[in-house]
């Protein structure tokens, strides 16, 4: 499928000056991608992306930023079909062991997923959020490929300049 349209990413402030790096999620890895690998974890809404970067505690300082995308290969993990022919399932994708099995074997189940899928040209993943107190209609969009064009355009919108360095 394509996307065209908003996206959003609550960062740890940290990571601010870099919203377009990837480089967190390089560094820990992540459900959807493997440590070295770098991805950016975006929401189709504000409050599913605050959700996703406070998953532990009370909410931490955050920084919240959105862009403008379109990304023409993108799996749709909301296709069971599609995601059955994958040999996934919903239940694997939301597996809270996969910190464990990255641990264990290297690679997380829903890494090898993602990491596959990549290799065959999909720049991202549409799945839902499994954050605390998200529901089937808070999206994440996963992306593995991104840059300023086409086919996997993504542009901050930060038409101020906020997040230049000073």
């Amino acid at each position: 499928m394509r996307y065209a349209g908003p996206l959003y990413r609550a960062l740890n402030p940290i990571y601010a000056r870099e919203p377009m790096s990837g480089r967190g999620a390089a560094l820990y890895g992540g459900r959807f991608n493997a440590k070295g690998a770098p991805a950016l974890y975006t929401s189709l809404g504000a409050m599913t992306a605050l959700r996703e970067a406070n998953q532990v505690g009370a909410l931490q300082p955050t920084t919240l930023v959105s862009y403008e995308a379109d990304i023409e290969r993108v799996f749709d993990a909301r296709d069971v079909r599609a995601l059955s022919a994958e040999g996934m399932d919903h239940a694997a994708l939301a597996d809270d062991t996969w910190r464990d099995q990255m641990k264990a074997a290297g690679e997380a189940r829903t890494q090898a997923f993602s990491r596959e899928l990549s290799a065959r040209g999909f720049d991202g993943l549409l799945v839902r959020s499994f954050a605390a107190g998200a529901g089937a209609q808070d999206l994440n969009l996963v992306l593995w490929r991104w840059g300023p064009s086409l086919p996997c355009r993504l542009q901050l919108i930060d038409d101020e300049g906020r997040l230049a360095e000073v």
